[in-house]
């Protein structure tokens, strides 16, 4: 197996670096966490023109890239690195990932818009009874007369606030948590009947409360096919999971690097903090956590088109989830009380490596996924 990137995968990771160096910084990214939007239209629309990282993983024939999974793991390592916070996971990865798979003329349509900048997609899936059980659902798709209706609730929804479409799962038909009858469908977010109640998160992103109440839509909607999605949702999550893996190597990787250059300045009796043999333990020990995080994330990438895809996504995101807690509470730990003051950048890593833990499964979840995939 090539564990090795190509020439153009090179320059895709080095073009992302120096466009986030150069524009988004930590003090640019807190006025936009800070302001009323939430997010920075001006650096998705440079995304999408300046360095056309939004077709990274779409074929040629859409106007992509040409790439895939590796692109999306790159382009989400940069991303950890400087907290980005605009919704390249939900739209690219998440609803790119929905309508590649499905095809047709819904994709012909939307994944134009997701390469150019204009359309954004949020991930409406979680239900407040679901924890991580993705057919346990209460949203409910009922035919009528010649088209569909929709009813539900769906929670925390990641970039509802500024999205222009809803990917919403539900059920069609069957019980609760049955895996036959589990559909998606792909709706335009000013589709009347459907409410938001929005709000701040803590690792600085925006989500909402989103109520269907007999949205009406027809059979063009639907993202793959009615009533047997749950193998397509599935897979899209693994791949979902796979890049907030990504999100974490970079996010682990900052927080290391934080905390090394702290003990450097920070002085006890007289010498730089770095020099106490325990500290320097326990940042070999962070740094060995960071590498782990680095290897399984392109193992599970590398694997995502298998048939084995579900196995080593739960490997890697239980070993991650517990990297994560390790490294970000050592950084803290060694900072003191500034760690996680607002205007240190260190706290802001440690708040998203902790919803990175929890994001599509937890450690305990995944473990046990494992031990069921492995029989």
């Amino acid at each position: 197996m090539d564990f090795n990137f190509t020439e153009e995968q090179t320059l895709l990771r080095e073009s992302v670096q120096r466009y986030l160096a150069d524009t988004y910084d930590f003090d640019s990214r807190q006025k936009t966490v800070n302001g009323d939007a939430g997010w920075n239209p001006a650096v998705w629309k440079a995304f999408a023109e300046e360095l056309g990282i939004l077709g990274a993983p779409f074929g040629e024939a859409d106007g992509g890239l040409g790439g895939g999974a590796i692109e999306n793991m790159i382009v989400m390592e940069e991303i950890g690195r400087a907290l980005v916070i605009e919704p390249y996971l939900s739209t690219v990865v998440i609803g790119g990932g929905f309508l590649k798979a499905a095809g047709g003329a819904i994709a012909e349509a939307v994944i134009p818009e997701i390469i150019a900048g204009n359309a954004i997609i949020a991930f409406a899936y979680a239900e407040p009874q679901g924890r991580y059980n993705l057919a346990d659902l209460r949203t409910a798709i009922r035919a009528d007369g010649d088209g569909f209706v929709l009813n539900g609730h769906k929670a925390v929804v990641r970039d509802a606030p500024f999205a222009t479409h809803f990917l919403v799962t539900a059920r069609s038909s069957g019980g609760q948590r049955d895996r036959d009858g589990v559909s998606v469908v792909l709706l335009p977010a000013t589709t009347p009947g459907i409410t938001r109640r929005d709000y701040p998160t803590v690792d600085g992103g925006r989500a909402s409360e989103v109520y269907f109440e007999n949205v009406r839509f027809g059979t063009d909607a639907f993202i793959g096919n009615n009533g047997s999605a749950l193998a397509l949702i599935e897979q899209v999550v693994d791949e979902a999971t796979a890049a907030v893996c990504a999100e974490a190597a970079g996010v682990v990787r900052k927080l290391h690097e934080g905390t090394l250059d702290y003990s450097r300045q920070r002085k006890q009796f007289g010498r730089p903090i770095g020099e106490f043999q325990v500290l320097q333990h326990r940042m070999v020990d962070m740094f060995m956590e960071v590498e782990q995080t680095v290897s399984m994330t392109l193992m599970a990438t590398l694997r995502l088109g298998e048939a084995d895809r579900a196995r080593h996504v739960s490997a890697a995101k239980n070993k991650i989830a517990r990297s994560l807690r390790f490294v970000g509470q050592n950084a803290v730990q060694i900072h003191g009380g500034i760690g996680i003051s607002n205007e240190l950048a260190i706290g802001h890593y440690f708040k998203r490596a902790t919803m990175i833990e929890g994001q599509f499964g937890d450690a305990d979840y995944h473990l046990r996924r494992y031990e069921s995939l492995m029989g």
